[in-house]
C-alpha cells in the first residue's frame, strides 16, 4: 500500500462515542476518523464493539456520549443526525453488509436505484441511471451485467452490486463489514484492486476483516477495539500479524497445525448420492472419510455445501445413492438417528441453526442430549446435573456469559460459537461436520475452534471441513476435495495442492485448467 494520505481532508470523525446496553458498555470513549482515498481497517475480537460503532455511524443505534461528524456543503464537518439512516446515506455513508441485502428476484439495476427514486420516476430515470452507472463501471472496475437478475449472479458479482449501489448515491465514505468472507482468492484480489483505486480517487474506505494478511496487504491505517475501546490506532507499515494478534486480544494467540498421522479406516461414506434441487443439488457425489482424518470441502457459497451438510446431518435423504457409517449401510436418515449415530454438526448457520435463542445456555447446551439418562429419569429433567455440566462446559471453553441461565441470544457470535462446540465435541462424536466453522470469527476464537477439531482428529474421529477459507482447510486438512454446481471432485493430500490453484477450481476451472 502507499503512506498513509496524513494530509487529504477529514471524510469522517467519530468523536469520544459511547454506548451502553444496560449494564454492558459496548462502545467506551471511541473516537476515529478517516481521510479522502484512505482505506482504514478496523479489527477486534467478536463483541469487541466493531459492529455497535458502525450501526452508530449508519444510523441505526444512537450514542449515549459522543458525536458522528462529516463534510458539510462548505467542506467543515459538521455533527450528523443522530439515529437516522436517510441522513447517514444523504452525508455520503455508504455499507456493504457480510449479509448482502438485495432482492434476489430482481435486476441488479433495480436493486441499485431501490430507494433512490419515487416510484413514479423509476421508468423514465433508467436510462440517465444507465448512463452513470456504466461510467462508474468503467471508472471503477465493478463489472456487472445490470440486466441480470440476482439470483443468476455469482456471490462476487453480487458484492460488486452492492458497492455500486453506495456509489450510485455519490458514497464518501465506503465501509464494508467481512467483504471477502465468501469470495474465491482470485475474487479477493479483485475486489482490493477496486478498493485501492476507489481510494486513490477519494474514496474513504473502513473495512472490518479478521483476516490479518489483508488486513496488512490493503490497508493504509489500522484500528483495534478490544473491550468497547480502542487499544491501538497505527499505520499498516510497521505492523505485523502476531502484533496485531495479541493487540486483538489481550494475549499471545497460539497457531494449531495439524501434525503428520496415518489416517484409519472408512468411517462414513457416500456412494453416487444425488439429492436437492436447482442450484442447491448435489449430483452423485462419492465422498470416503477416515478415521482420524480432516476432510476439507472448499467452495464458493451456493455450489451445493448447504445440501451435502444437511444430508451428513440428517436433514435430507438422498433420492438415489446410499449411505455407510462404520460399514454398515444407514437406510433411513434423520437427525435424531444421526446424532444417536455419533454424527455431531457444527452449523454453518450457528444463530439459526446452532442454537434456540430465547433458551437458557444450560438448555441449548442440552439440547441434542435430553434424552439420554444423564439428563432425565422417569421422565422428569435432572435440572441440577444440567446446570452443573452447563458450568463445565462454559469455564472448559471460555464461554462469556452472564451464567448458565442467560439467554443465548444475548451472546456474541464467537460465544454462541463456543456453545456449539461444547454441544457438539464433549459428546466425543465419532464423525463431526463443520461447516464454516470460523466464519466471522476473531483471531481468538478461531485459534480455540482448530485446536478443537484437532483434538477430536487426535482421538480417532473424523472431521468433514466445509470451508470457503482456504488459509483454513490448507491448514487444518489431511485431504482436500472441490465442490462446484453439486459436483465433488476427488480428494488430493493437501501437500500435493496450491492455494491459487483450489481458488481457480472454486470458479469452475476443470483440475487440467486450473494446473
Amino acid at each position: 500500500m502507499n503512506a498513509n494520505p496524513n494530509d487529504a481532508p477529514l471524510v469522517l470523525k467519530l468523536d469520544k462515542i459511547t454506548k451502553r446496553f444496560g449494564a454492558l458498555t459496548a462502545n467506551g470513549d471511541v473516537s476515529l476518523d478517516l481521510r479522502q482515498g484512505e482505506i482504514l481497517a478496523l479489527l477486534g475480537e467478536n463483541g469487541a464493539g466493531k459492529t455497535t460503532l458502525m450501526n452508530i455511524l449508519f444510523g441505526h443505534y444512537v450514542a449515549d456520549e459522543g458525536t458522528v461528524e462529516v463534510p458539510g456543503t462548505d467542506g467543515s464537518l459538521q455533527q450528523l443526525e443522530p439515529g437516522s439512516p436517510n441522513a447517514a446515506l444523504e452525508a455520503g455513508i455508504g455499507m456493504v453488509h457480510q449479509h448482502f441485502t438485495l432482492a434476489e428476484n430482481l435486476s441488479a439495476l433495480e436493486n441499485i436505484l431501490l430507494g433512490t427514486e419515487a416510484l413514479t420516476s423509476f421508468k423514465s430515470s433508467r436510462a440517465k441511471a444507465r448512463q452513470k452507472l456504466e461510467s462508474l463501471m468503467e471508472r471503477s472496475g465493478l463489472s456487472v451485467d445490470l440486466n441480470a437478475r440476482i439470483s443468476d449472479l455469482s456471490v462476487g458479482e453480487k458484492q460488486r452490486v452492492e458497492i455500486l449501489k453506495a456509489l450510485y448515491r455519490d458514497a464518501r465514505v465506503l465501509v464494508l463489514d467481512e467483504p471477502t468472507a465468501v469470495l474465491t482468492p482470485q475474487e479477493s484480489e479483485s475486489l482490493f484492486s477496486t478498493l485501492q483505486k476507489l481510494a486513490s480517487e477519494g474514496l474513504g474506505i473502513i473495512f472490518i476483516s479478521h483476516k490479518l494478511d489483508e488486513v496488512l496487504s490493503a490497508s493504509h491505517r489500522i484500528a483495534v477495539l478490544r473491550g468497547g475501546r480502542k487499544v491501538s490506532d497505527q499505520p499498516t507499515e510497521g505492523c505485523n500479524k502476531r502484533q496485531l494478534a495479541e493487540l486483538m486480544v489481550g494475549k499471545t494467540v497460539p497457531e494449531s497445525n495439524r501434525d503428520s498421522k496415518e489416517a484409519g479406516a472408512p468411517l462414513f461414506v457416500l456412494q453416487n448420492v444425488s439429492t436437492g434441487q436447482g442450484r442447491d443439488a448435489i449430483t452423485n457425489i462419492d465422498l470416503e472419510l477416515l478415521s482420524g482424518e480432516i476432510l476439507g470441502i472448499a467452495g464458493v457459497s451456493g455450489n451445493g455445501q448447504g445440501t451435502l451438510a444437511k444430508l451428513i446431518s440428517g436433514l435430507a435423504t438422498p433420492q438415489s445413492g446410499s449411505i455407510v457409517l462404520n460399514g454398515a449401510p444407514l437406510t433411513t436418515a434423520s437427525a435424531r438417528q444421526m446424532i444417536d449415530a455419533g454424527i455431531a454438526r457444527i452449523p454453518e448457520d450457528r444463530h439459526k441453526d446452532g442454537i434456540v435463542g430465547p433458551m437458557t445456555v444450560a438448555e441449548n447446551l442440552a439440547i441434542e442430549t435430553i434424552r439420554k439418562p444423564e439428563n432425565h429419569r422417569f421422565g422428569f429433567l435432572k435440572f441440577g446435573a444440567i446446570a452443573e455440566r452447563a458450568r463445565e462446559a462454559i469455564t472448559s471453553y471460555d464461554i462469556r456469559c452472564q451464567g448458565d441461565k442467560a439467554p443465548a441470544r444475548l451472546l456474541s457470535g464467537g460465544n454462541i460459537q463456543k456453545i456449539v462446540l461444547a454441544r457438539t465435541l464433549d459428546a466425543s462424536p465419532v464423525v463431526v461436520l463443520a461447516a464454516q466453522p470460523s466464519r466471522g470469527l476473531d483471531v481468538g476464537a478461531t485459534a480455540d475452534v482448530h485446536r478443537r477439531l484437532l483434538e477430536a482428529r487426535a482421538r480417532g474421529a473424523g472431521v468433514i471441513l466445509i470451508s470457503e477459507d482456504l488459509d483454513e482447510l490448507m491448514r487444518l486438512s489431511d485431504r482436500i476435495a472441490v465442490i462446484h454446481r453439486g459436483v465433488l471432485s476427488e480428494p488430493e493430500k493437501t501437500e500435493s495442492v496450491d492455494r491459487g490453484t483450489l481458488g481457480l477450481r472454486m470458479a469452475g476451472q476443470s483440475k487440467e485448467q486450473a494446473a
